[in-house]
């Protein structure tokens, strides 16, 4: 359940089956692809970011009920579309770990992000989970 020292979700776990770390980290926690995201901040709901897709590189302002949703929300702007279909969380020292599973509508991909507060490791679950749909 947890080969990794993290308990990874089941059905993230049945389809990681027998990876390395450093394998399941090169194809879970994509941090290459067409989406970048930059800066962030939030001030009493409204978040903004920056936002790299591609070459073009904006800002982007959403409110929302919280930092995935107005990432989403984002996203789906620029004809991204990305559901979250589950989410786990779990700290270990001092990392979080996310774990999202996402749809676009025509697939689904399961992604993680990692960072040292929880929200820095869920925007970058949804980043890399966006980019795996991309695939």
């Amino acid at each position: 359940m947890d080969r990794f020292g993290v308990p990874l979700p089941r059905g993230l776990r049945e389809e990681a089956g027998e990876m390395s770390w450093a394998s399941f980290c090169q194809t879970y926690e994509r941090s290459e692809g067409s989406l970048r995201l930059g800066q962030w901040s939030e001030a009493d709901g409204i978040y903004q970011a920056t936002l790299a897709i591609g070459e073009c590189i904006e800002s982007s302002t959403a409110a929302a009920c919280g930092p995935m949703a107005a990432l989403t929300a984002m996203l789906s702007e620029r004809g991204i579309r990305m559901e979250t279909l589950s989410f786990h969380q779990l700290h270990d020292g001092d990392q979080t770990f996310t774990f999202v599973r996402g749809t676009n509508g025509a697939s689904t991909a399961w992604a993680m992000g990692r960072a040292h507060d929880a929200t820095a490791s869920s925007l970058r679950a949804v980043t890399a989970c966006a980019n795996r749909l991309a695939c």
